[in-house]
């Protein structure tokens, strides 16, 4: 009977790890061939053709590729200012809502914020083209901008809203008593609660906006303006993808594997604090 029981716990835990492994390989195998194949030459991937760094050096090298460069400046700059503001105004509405006495205006608050994240992103994408269209408002780098802050708002607010959960409610009130300011009690007391979960929801904005293309897609206008998933979409109709984003995937996937690691470790920290 024991004998029996080990074996099914033994079978069980195989095929656990076993399926837990196969998931791992279907994930990860199409990034390290990226990584792999940005070490050479070849303009078609799959055709090694012996190492080398040139890709990566086209990439620094003025004047190379000026639309992917131009492309990859504005994504950069777009997902820093939308997680930035997100995260500012993310923050602040959160406090707002955790603080709400009325519980049936904090349900519908909360039920709103979330509608974005139900939604697909096609249909964000169309109600922001609408929306922009109908106020007459020019389409281009500003649209882009409000587009990503208003679908990446809520997930920074989700971030946020269970730090303030956890923290004890009567710091706050405390602060006050021993006569700071409500500012001072705010940026003393529960930023610090909650930063965590800031970092959290700005690395996700950060994430969100680098990967979005539906939504960009109906919001970036006719004036030239590209971002990387604009760019790889049209590279990709032209019959073909430009070998230098090869080594330009693998230098994005390390940055966010190092800020990953990173993140966690400073999480690891403050719990055993």
């Amino acid at each position: 009977m024991m004998k029996t029981l080990f074996s099914k716990n033994m079978m069980k835990n195989i095929f656990c790890q076993g399926y837990l492994w196969l998931l791992l390989l279907l994930l990860y195998s199409p990034i390290f061939i990226i990584v792999i194949f940005s070490f050479t030459e070849a303009k078609v991937m799959g055709n090694w053709t012996g190492f080398s760094l040139q890709l990566y050096k086209n990439l620094f090298v003025e004047g190379t590729h000026h639309s992917l460069t131009a492309a990859l400046i504005n994504t950069v700059t777009i997902a820093l200012i939308t997680a930035t503001v997100s995260t500012l105004f993310g923050t602040l509405t959160a406090i707002g809502i955790h603080n709400l006495r009325n519980r049936k205006a904090r349900l519908a608050i909360t039920f709103v914020n979330n509608i974005p994240i139900l939604n697909g992103d096609i249909i964000i994408g169309i109600s922001l083209f609408l929306l922009f269209i109908t106020l007459d408002i020019p389409q281009g780098y500003t649209t882009v901008v409000l587009s990503h802050i208003t679908f990446c708002l809520p997930y920074v607010i989700l971030s946020v809203m269970p730090r303030l959960k956890q923290m004890n409610p009567n710091l706050y009130e405390a602060a006050l008593d021993l006569g700071a300011s409500p500012i001072q009690a705010l940026r003393k007391v529960i930023i610090p609660e909650i930063l965590p979960g800031m970092i959290s929801g700005f690395m996700l904005a950060i994430t969100m906006s680098i990967d979005d293309f539906a939504v960009t897609i109906f919001t970036i206008g006719n004036e030239g303006l590209e971002t990387l998933s604009t760019f790889i979409y049209a590279d990709a109709r032209k019959g073909g993808l430009t070998p230098e984003l090869r080594p330009l995937s693998t230098i994005i996937f390390v940055l966010v594997l190092v800020m990953l690691v990173i993140i966690n470790r400073r999480s690891d920290k403050n719990k055993k604090k």
